[in-house]
């Protein structure tokens, strides 16, 4: 059984998924990675999904304000167990639909070229690169997307 929970940054799932995940940032970009921790701060972030299977913590993913009218996804992670399940899909989507909730009109992030999988992911959720943007302007170890939040109406 798969429950999603909205939450915040300061959440013990959500970080101890987000240890995983710089595990494997460190395992792909070594000393790299470093430069990357300064835009990575939990603290600050006040819109976390966290998904649970069977009660257990298996993957997550949050969005901070980019500007009045974008967010920036952030801390997309499944662990290795869970990936091919559907579940990054139903993270990302909860994601979108709670950014559009509030207000925002699109969705940008930033992903590793050596994350060749999440590349992939985002194509497939209709998301298009754009130019590097804010922090990862002019680094070409950065993929940067955006994609129009669509509103869902109600019934």
């Amino acid at each position: 059984m798969i429950s999603l929970l909205k939450t915040i940054g300061t959440n013990n799932d959500f970080r101890s998924l987000v240890d995983l995940l710089d595990e494997d940032l460190n395992g792909r970009y070594g000393t790299l990675q470093a430069g990357y921790n300064k835009y990575n701060s939990l603290d600050s972030i006040k819109n976390v999904i966290v998904a649970y299977k069977n009660n257990e913590p298996a993957g997550c993913g949050s969005f901070k304000e980019f500007d009045d009218s974008t967010i920036e996804i952030k801390r997309m992670f499944v662990k290795a167990e869970h990936r091919g399940t559907g579940l990054a899909n139903q993270i990302l989507c909860e994601l979108e639909k709670w950014g559009a909730e509030l207000g925002y009109k699109f969705s940008i992030l930033e992903t590793g070229i050596k994350q060749v999988e999440a590349i992939r992911f985002y194509q497939k959720n209709n998301y298009k690169q754009i130019d590097n943007f804010g922090q990862y302007a002019g680094n070409t170890n950065s993929v940067c997307f955006n994609k129009p939040l669509l509103k869902t109406s109600l019934l």
